[in-house]
């Protein structure tokens, strides 16, 4: 095999279970399959696009929400890849729309290897989407859950692609509020964390009741009587994720006013500030960058 070849076969192989053995899950909502139907993805089924309907007429705001999120990511991963960062873990990774997390860092910085994690069994069966990286760089997938942060950090794919003596940035975009309280998700955070070499970024967003708590208060009573699971948070606390660490500049903020200078391919347009177009009520949400010193 010549060496170009031997390049463009570097993708970790993501181990399946047969098919038949899968359960997809398709008889019931998954979170990332409403985020796919918010984002305007075709992955997503009834369950999920019922859910999602009962949510929009809570709070009008998730289509805007969740385009706003993506495109903080994919800012946050250009911006990460023009100083520097050469390694992302993306966990909460959900269903593949282009251009997902590698394709942005990549076309910034080819040699960049990307790690993703997702526990759906959906994103999982599309994870070929997720393995097509440049030759010069590696991308892998992970199935695992962040409850169990070990699961994570100890996987083969995570050891054999990333280099934990240089820094990482860890991902962890419109995740933490499917966490509650009872799972430890500043526990979770901080073991990551402290997993991550000195001079590694921590990416995180996180849903907020601050600027339209009514609707906020609807909205997971409507996610809970549907067996979901999910727990929004004021500033204060999403700030707690992030004791520590060094907060790049503006700090924590609502997502389309964190460098909205570096341009994306986003996945839809995000309409501009002001009256029918992005307002915090209408995002709500918490995002920040900040480097572990």
């Amino acid at each position: 095999m010549d060496g170009n070849g031997e390049r463009r076969r570097r993708a970790v192989r993501t181990r399946r279970a047969p098919r038949s053995e899968r359960d997809l899950g398709l008889d019931r909502h998954h979170s990332a399959r409403i985020y796919d139907y918010f984002l305007g993805g075709k992955t997503n089924f009834p369950p999920d696009r019922e859910v999602a309907e009962k949510l929009l007429a809570a709070f009008p705001g998730f289509r805007i929400a969740a385009r706003a999120n993506r495109a903080f990511m994919h800012r946050a991963a250009r911006y990460l890849a023009g100083i520097g960062v050469r390694q992302f873990l993306d966990i909460g990774t959900g269903i593949p729309t282009s251009p997902n997390l590698h394709e942005v860092a990549q076309a910034e910085a080819p040699e960049t290897r990307v790690v993703y994690v997702d526990n759906d069994p959906i994103v999982l069966s599309h994870a070929r989407a997720l393995l097509t990286g440049t030759a010069e760089g590696r991308t892998a997938y992970v199935e695992a859950d962040i409850t169990a942060p070990d699961s994570v950090l100890d996987s083969a794919q995570v050891r054999e692609t990333l280099d934990f003596g240089r820094p990482i940035a860890l991902c962890i975009v419109g995740m933490m509020h499917y966490i509650t309280d009872a799972h430890d998700p500043f526990g979770i955070v901080r073991h990551l964390v402290d997993a991550m070499p000195h001079g590694s970024y921590l990416v995180l967003s996180q849903c907020t009741p601050d600027f339209a708590p009514e609707q906020w208060e609807k909205a997971m009573e409507v996610y809970k009587m549907d067996g979901g699971s999910a727990q929004v948070r004021p500033r204060a606390e999403v700030a707690r994720f992030f004791e520590g660490l060094e907060w790049v500049e503006p700090g924590l903020e609502v997502p389309h006013r964190w460098h909205p200078e570096v341009e994306t391919a986003d996945v839809a347009h995000i309409p501009a500030d002001g009256p029918g177009g992005t307002t915090d009520a209408l995002v709500s949400l918490w995002a920040g960058v900040a480097r572990k010193p």
